[in-house]
């Protein structure tokens, strides 16, 4: 990494909502950053430069001036820290790219979905350092170069020597990172709460008003109960990442709307247009991500000889949105239907009282 001397060089590979968002922040703050993305990207931000704004009533302008884009990976080659943020998808062919652009000193880190990008990452790039990190909160493209944060939550990245040279510039930028040593847990616990994912998908509706309905809230409990029952199975650690224990999210879900508003309040910390980005995908006409997200709990029960029927249902009905199926799910009538996968009922009837301690859960990660 590079010393005092200069500006940080960063290049984002992936100039989407997120790319665009973290790279946007960065530069804001006096890194050299480009973006690297789709021609149809620059030429909106040569247009309109960039405008970052969050829920929090942050609005920070970043001209075209001072922001470089690129639509191949040359700057990766002087860049002292890459931000892989492309979709799971491509990541297999960003290693592949980054391999013959990037100097020997260069650090990446993936700041995407899913469990095994830096690992794709590392396998493509030996000898270079590669790390995970998480982007836990959701970004909304608004048009004209304007990028908005529509929920809450702190970067998480994995603990290295190398973090210290770059984080004062991300802290600065209003991104903290935070290290930690057993990553793999925290990432089991977004996934976990991205599981929401598919869900808000076919319900076509904002996250804020989706969360807000207890049917959805069930479905989404229903997908969680399976995946932490396939972990505890397998001795797998998931990470608190909220002042919620993991086992216990299921058990807020399913309680009434009335006591959802009270204790899951901050849950609810969403901007009221906020999507998620697998919604954002189907709109654009996008393949998603599912097979990154719900598909990771099909694999986990694969390696355990078992099924996730609920998670594979969920998996089935996106494939079938991308085809130009139904994305306008009731709440009760997509519960039912993963219900009728193996007759699953909820467990856990908490009462108010019960959940009086856990009225300050933390964000929702909803990326």
């Amino acid at each position: 990494m590079s010393g005092a001397a200069r500006p940080l060089r960063i290049s984002v590979f992936g100039a989407g909502s997120i790319g665009c968002y973290l790279g946007g922040r960065l530069a804001a703050t006096g890194a050299e950053v480009t973006l690297i993305g789709r021609e149809r990207v620059g030429a909106e931000i040569r247009d309109h430069g960039l405008r970052l704004t969050d829920l929090h009533g942050s609005d920070i302008r970043v001209a075209a001036s001072d922001i470089a884009f690129d639509t191949g990976p040359g700057s990766a080659a002087t860049a002292d820290l890459v931000v892989v943020s492309v979709k799971s998808a491509g990541t297999p062919e960003v290693g592949a790219t980054l391999a013959s652009a990037i100097g020997p000193g260069t650090v990446v880190v993936s700041a995407q979905n899913g469990l095994g990008n830096a690992d794709t990452l590392r396998a493509a790039l030996p000898g270079h350092v590669v790390l995970a990190a998480m982007v836990p909160f959701n970004v909304v493209h608004r048009g004209d170069g304007h990028f908005h944060q529509g929920s809450e939550g702190d970067l998480e990245i994995e603990q290295h020597p190398a973090v210290p040279a770059f984080a004062p510039v991300f802290a600065d930028a209003g991104l903290p990172l935070h290290p930690h040593d057993d990553f793999r847990s925290v990432q089991w616990a977004k996934l976990l709460l991205n599981l929401n994912n598919p869900v808000n998908a076919l319900s076509g509706l904002p996250l804020r008003e989706e969360l807000s309905r207890r049917p959805f809230r069930r479905a989404l409990a229903l997908a969680q109960r399976e995946a932490l029952a396939l972990l505890a199975a397998r001795g797998i650690a998931v990470a608190k990442l909220t002042p919620l224990p993991p086992q216990w999210i299921p058990r807020l879900l399913t309680v009434p709307d009335g006591v959802f508003r009270v204790a899951g309040s901050r849950m609810l910390a969403i901007d009221p247009h906020a999507r998620s980005s697998m919604w954002d995908d189907l709109e654009a006409c996008r393949r998603t991500e599912v097979d990154w997200i719900s598909g990771e709990i099909m694999r986990l029960a694969e390696a355990s000889g078992t099924a996730a029927p609920v998670n594979a249902r969920l998996v089935a009905l996106i494939r079938e949105a991308e085809a130009g199926g139904n994305r306008q799910w009731s709440g009760d009538a997509l519960l039912a239907d993963l219900r009728s996968q193996r007759g699953t009922q909820e467990t856990g009837r908490e009462t108010a009282a019960q959940l009086a301690g856990f009225d300050r859960t933390g964000a929702v990660y909803v990326r």
